[in-house]
């Protein structure tokens, strides 16, 4: 067995025989190309070393035996507190920060979990363990979290990270925070709301053991890669089944690509054959896949996201979960800029009971007369939604609404002066002096 170092892979070149991680994980077939994507991965991953049967045409050194770096491990899930004191600085001014400042901190939560999935993920990667008391835990915390914030979250767009971290990372946090939103619309128990979320958080975890550059390029796969991707789902049974998780995650994995219809893997299952959690991850998966952004296509918007699912075209997906997902969601998604009947512009900020098409919308432009931002229920009549705003249209709002918060930003500092000028040298406004004539 010859070590390869990582660092010295170059972009198109090959091996004539397979390129391993380890004894499990394949990274490269025999004669497959070095992408970008694999070194990118790698690099992402912190992997440095792997090895294969043929002397490395890199002419690294060789040791005995393959050798990965440790660095991950003061990083694993166990020893990671920034996800809780982001959690505990979340709480502590969630009832009095403005809609920009709250907005800013569920984002900072949000990136916290990611880095926390990520951690998952390496730390199995290369040591083959995960805690599931401490994912149990942290997962915990995440349910609470999304029922708590569930109207900032959903607004979370993954357009930033995606450009700089791993795929299965994003899809996973996305799909996850969409399951768990699926499953309190449902009114899951919350254990059972606990095990939904680690299987979700999990249900990628067999892509670790195939060659990434499957999953990542945009290129025709042949009959057999395709199967081989496929495969991804037994691999996360079967790695699930070795760390002893519960039965119903080991099933949630195995089965999230079944369908109602029964021409879904790996299993050829149909309705109630399936697992709740499978059908559940099944539709959150769907639709983040939908609207994510990819590097290979363009990402739709929610709505046609929505739409899209409503279709449910083959009756591929539990009618059941579709419907949570509405009714959670909304016909209009959290998040999506919308036109009204009336001319105005806004976007949906949180859902209305039982009503999915009449979400509440914050306006874009109108304020209170406090200056806090001016919310409306959208209905049939003036206020109703005409249609979604397009991508140049919302990024110009977004603009409008940028040049408008630095306006106003002005406007208090400018105030907050003259109020300084009216105080007297002991501190005291003319208003307070009266008092004290």
């Amino acid at each position: 067995m010859g070590t390869v170092r990582f660092e010295t892979l170059q972009p198109n070149s090959s091996f004539k025989s397979n390129l391993m991680l380890d004894k499990s994980f394949m990274l490269l077939p025999a004669s497959v190309p070095v992408t970008d994507d694999l070194l990118k991965l790698l690099s992402d991953w912190n992997f440095t070393e792997g090895y294969n049967d043929e002397d490395s045409t890199n002419n690294s050194s060789v040791p005995e035996k393959p050798v990965f770096t440790d660095t991950v491990s003061d990083d694993s899930p166990e020893k990671n507190n920034s996800l809780k004191q982001a959690l505990q600085n979340d709480k502590a001014t969630k009832y009095t920060s403005t809609e920009r400042s709250r907005m800013n901190s569920v984002q900072t939560v949000y990136n916290e979990y990611l880095n926390y999935i990520n951690s998952v993920y390496t730390y199995y990667a290369t040591h083959r363990k995960i805690n599931i008391n401490e994912l149990s835990d942290t997962v915990k915390d995440l349910c609470v979290y999304i029922r708590e914030n569930k109207r900032y979250i959903l607004r979370v767009t993954p357009t930033a990270e995606s450009r700089s971290r791993n795929f299965l990372v994003i899809h996973s946090m996305r799909s996850t925070v969409l399951a768990i939103t699926i499953g309190l619309e449902l009114h899951l128990p919350f254990s059972k709301l606990i095990e939904l979320g680690m299987t979700c958080i999990l249900h990628e975890i067999g892509m670790l053991r195939i060659p990434p550059q499957l999953y990542l390029t945009d290129r025709f796969l042949s009959s057999a890669e395709k199967a081989q991707i496929a495969s991804h789902t037994v691999y996360g049974f079967n790695i699930l089944k070795e760390l002893k998780f519960p039965l119903s995650v080991q099933l949630g994995v195995l089965e999230h690509h079944e369908k109602e219809n029964g021409f879904g893997y790996p299993r050829h299952l149909s309705g109630a054959k399936i697992s709740p959690y499978a059908k559940i991850i099944s539709v959150a998966c769907s639709f983040e896949a939908i609207s994510a952004p990819r590097e290979y296509k363009t990402e739709k918007s929610t709505f046609e996201a929505m739409v899209e699912m409503l279709k449910n075209p083959d009756q591929q997906y539990d009618s059941t979960v579709i419907k949570a997902l509405l009714y959670s969601l909304s016909l209009y998604p959290i998040g999506v800029f919308v036109y009204l009947k009336n001319g105005k512009v806004g976007i949906v900020s949180d859902v209305t009971p039982n009503n999915p098409k009449n979400p509440v919308v914050q306006l874009a432009i109108e304020r209170e007369p406090d200056g806090s931002i001016k919310t409306i229920q959208t209905d049939e009549g003036e206020n109703k939604i005409v249609r979604i705003l397009t991508k140049d249209e919302q990024a110009e709002v977004q603009k409008n609404m940028e040049q408008l918060h630095e306006v106003r930003k002005l406007t208090r500092a400018l105030e907050s002066a003259k109020e300084e000028e009216h105080k007297d040298a002991n501190g005291f406004s003319s208003v307070d002096m009266s008092e004290f004539s």
